[in-house]
């Protein structure tokens, strides 16, 4: 009862953006499958009447079907750029296998001979497809449909991704916090939404079914007197009406406004929390618009936002920038690692380097306090030579870095008996269920408190320095230089002791990351209240 009570707690102090994150989803939900329909259902009409196409379509939206979800909005992302335009295109093509598979198979199943009596009696292919074929077909071309819309909500969570909202925005926070309340604020609206959507489509399904087709789910649809047609078609211009508006707010909400600052974020905890203190001094400081899109997937989709004008600023990390950015070797002095990436960044990318915010939030090994005392840990070299009876878990990104794993594990002798890479916060629940014993963290991390774990010393001074720095489109700067001077207002104001109680407030006081950014920028005099 505590959990249940936990979660209608969370639900009901959340309601306002949980219906947010809601209409973003359906919105972005209803006009991916609408495009998937009107692309899906030519095309397998295109298939039936060219037969030589069948298998090239087909196969085709089969491969797609079959690519990670993420790796497809991996692939598109340096080519369209982030928010809801690579998420629609994302779930079309995934929609698309079922319509045009059950379009081609409920056209491609009418008997010969009806379509024989067809032509006996005058009709052209035309008047065959529309008045015979299609009528006949429509359950299982419905049922296609339905099967889309169903799904496409679901991969519609993964939008959140690239910074496109919806309920995956509270489904990904809520796993990098690990808090359930999140995670099902997300994923229980985004279940009834299926449920509502299907049972949508099917009352389409019935209600344009001509008399006696037996439907998909098995209904027949019965005789209706002619007098019932305008009861018929008043809730189907009802339902159009309010798909044409859904799609309209879609539209209208993909623009961006002339003279808006957009700030970016990565997406875990800390990132969200200097997101909006960089939107919120903006605001408070110029009489800029700003437009927050925040819990971008990581570094590379937040630095291709950046080079790409999706967004326009975003809090970065030098050792980020220097390693995984700039394709540089380790480097530990930070004022070496600071001064090249002021530099390289600039001429390579255009993109300028503000002044460090203060803390170093650089990697860390982190164990169970049970752990430490079993086998003596203090150090990183501690934990190697006792590795062969352990298992690491590591986030994926850490796991294929030059400055994670894959460098560590050549400074450090590491002999694991197992290593599980897994995203985000599901490192930590995976320590806390034993399924490993040693993971990868960040020294600001509030988890760290949180789940009284241990950091051990980088005794051989592996990881590089990750100072948070803001970083800016030089474009954006020409345009509006006073950015600069704002955004260096954080220049030294967050030490990494104060970060790590930020983080705490966000993770494990349950504080919104705005409103911990907003009381921190007011208790230092930055904004007024």
């Amino acid at each position: 009862m505590n959990a249940i009570q936990s979660f209608f707690n969370y639900f009901t102090s959340n309601t306002n953006q949980i219906g947010t994150l809601l209409l973003e989803h359906l919105q972005l939900t209803v006009f991916a499958v609408s495009l998937a329909v009107l692309l899906g259902v030519p095309l397998g009409i295109l298939i039936l009447r060219i037969p030589r196409l069948a298998k090239p379509i087909l196969g085709l939206t089969s491969v797609v079907q079959a690519v990670p979800s993420l790796a497809l909005l991996g692939f598109l992302i340096p080519f369209i750029g982030i928010g809801s335009t690579p998420a629609i295109i994302m779930v079309v093509l995934y929609s698309l296998l079922p319509i045009v598979k059950n379009t081609y198979t409920g056209l491609s199943s009418i008997p010969g001979d009806t379509l024989e009596s067809a032509k006996g009696i005058g009709l052209t292919d035309r008047q065959i497809l529309s008045k015979i074929q299609l009528p006949l077909a429509l359950p299982i071309i419905m049922a296609g449909i339905r099967i889309s819309a169903v799904t496409a909500v679901g991969l519609m969570t993964i939008s959140a991704f690239v910074g496109a909202g919806g309920l995956g925005y509270l489904v990904f926070a809520g796993i990098q916090t690990v808090d359930n309340n999140q995670i099902l604020a997300g994923a229980i609206p985004a279940g009834l939404l299926a449920l509502l959507i299907d049972f949508i489509v099917s009352r389409i399904e019935y209600k344009v079914a001509p008399n006696g087709i037996v439907l998909a789910d098995g209904r027949m649809k019965k005789k209706t007197h002619r007098r019932s047609a305008k009861k018929v078609t008043k809730p189907l211009i009802v339902i159009a009406t309010a798909f044409t508006l859904l799609l309209a707010g879609s539209i209208y909400a993909f623009t961006r406004e002339d003279d808006t600052i957009v700030v970016g974020s990565k997406n875990f905890t800390e990132q969200l929390i200097l997101g909006n203190m960089v939107a919120d001094l903006i605001e408070a400081k110029t009489d800029l618009d700003v437009k927050r899109q925040l819990n971008l997937g990581g570094t590379q989709v937040a630095f291709s936002a950046l080079r790409t004008g999706e967004i326009d600023t975003y809090v970065e990390y030098t050792g980020t920038l220097f390693v995984d950015v700039l394709k540089q070797e380790v480097e530990n002095d930070p004022d070496v690692v600071y001064d090249k990436v002021v530099k390289q960044v600039n001429e390579r990318f255009d993109i300028r380097t503000l002044d460090p915010i203060g803390f170093n939030n650089t990697y860390a090994i982190a164990v169970k306090q049970e752990d430490v005392d079993t086998y003596d840990l203090k150090t990183v070299s501690d934990l190697a030579s006792v590795s062969d009876e352990l298992v690491f878990g590591p986030t994926i990104e850490f796991s294929n870095r030059e400055d994670g794993y894959l460098g560590l594990k050549e400074a450090y002798p590491f002999n694991f008996q197992d290593v599980k890479p897994v995203d985000g916060g599901l490192r930590y629940t995976a320590l806390m269920n034993n399924e490993s014993n040693a993971i990868d963290s960040f020294s600001t991390d509030g988890l760290l408190k949180r789940f009284d774990l241990t950091v051990l010393e980088d005794d051989k001074q592996f990881f590089p320095p990750y100072y948070a720095v803001p970083i800016v489109s030089e474009e954006t700067l020409a345009e509006h230089p006073e950015l600069a001077d704002v955004l260096n207002l954080l220049s030294g104001k967050i030490t990494d002791e104060t970060m790590q109680e930020l983080n705490y407030l966000a993770d494990v006081e349950k504080q919104r990351p705005e409103k911990v950014a907003r009381d921190f920028l007011i208790e230092e005099g930055l904004i007024t209240e």
